[in-house]
């Protein structure tokens, strides 16, 4: 049987991780096959999916800058990719280039390993409305909240997200959050603040209810300010390194026919590797 064969690409590409998590199992379920990361420049990204069915590659993963192009190319898209807008995971059916995303499974499966009473809250704050924001919202709302208030420096972008997903998804301005945070059962950092390199996320954790839910999907550093304050008022605090994790899970079992598992063992090996 011939290798099997899969991808990620982007660009810059250098700094991705998905190489360490799909390369982990790989050798622990013994098959014989590779994870290769490819730097494709965004002209160079139409020609690239028109050459995969020809290049033996099973499929592959796709991130920033080419979620959307991929999105608008693809034969066919999921339900999630169809909702986020952008897909970040390919594969092949009948010949057909067929797109996902599985970026809002894995945040929703991290929580559910992590803090698995997360499905009982009704009420959600986002921060941040980027492109990441949207798998949140989704995964939040497929979770049956009934409230989710977006919360973004400009408003305008919060309110394109709310008026996206519909029902229940408010915008909202930074100056409301201190307000919003009294009624949250579940607060999540979509943004990239607090992560290595950019500026702080300065918000204050003490509105929170007792029992409350901190998430954060920065993962570099590991503890974020964010997670280092909801840890220290008791509060349950969610790491951003589980939904990288997790959210691989899909596209490996397309590629490789097997569904993996996330451990403590892949999560020591690609903190490992982030340290090397």
């Amino acid at each position: 049987m011939a290798d099997l064969r899969a991808f990620v690409c982007g660009h810059p590409i250098a700094h991705s991780r998905s190489p360490l998590i799909h390369g982990f199992w790989l050798a622990e379920h013994g098959i014989n096959g590779s994870y290769e990361k490819l730097d494709i420049a965004p002209l160079d990204f139409s020609g690239f999916l028109k050459e995969l069915p020809a290049s033996g590659y099973a499929g592959g993963n796709v991130t920033l800058p080419h979620k959307e192009a991929a999105f608008a190319a693809v034969h066919r898209r999921d339900e999630a990719a169809e909702m986020i807008g952008a897909v970040n995971t390919l594969w092949f059916e009948s010949g057909k280039l067929i797109g996902g995303n599985t970026d809002a499974y894995g945040f929703a499966a991290h929580l559910s390993a992590s803090a698995p009473s997360w499905g009982d809250g009704e009420t959600a704050v986002v921060l941040g409305a980027g492109g990441a924001a949207r798998a949140i919202v989704h995964a939040i709302q497929k979770a049956g909240y009934k409230k989710i208030c977006i919360v973004n420096r400009t408003l305008a972008r919060a309110q394109e997200l709310a008026t996206r997903f519909g029902k229940g998804v408010e915008a909202h301005d930074w100056a409301e959050i201190s307000t919003l945070l009294g009624n949250a059962d579940l607060v999540v950092n979509t943004s990239a603040l607090g992560m290595t390199g950019q500026p702080p996320l300065d918000i204050s954790l003490d509105p929170v209810p007792e029992g409350a839910i901190v998430s954060d999907i920065v993962y570099a550093p590991l503890e974020t300010k964010l997670l280092a304050a909801a840890a220290k008022r008791g509060l349950q605090a969610v790491d951003g390194l589980g939904m990288l994790l997790h959210q691989a899970v899909p596209g490996f079992e397309r590629w490789f026919g097997v569904r993996p598992v996330v451990s403590g063992a892949l999560r020591d090996h690609v903190l490992a590797g982030e340290a090397a």
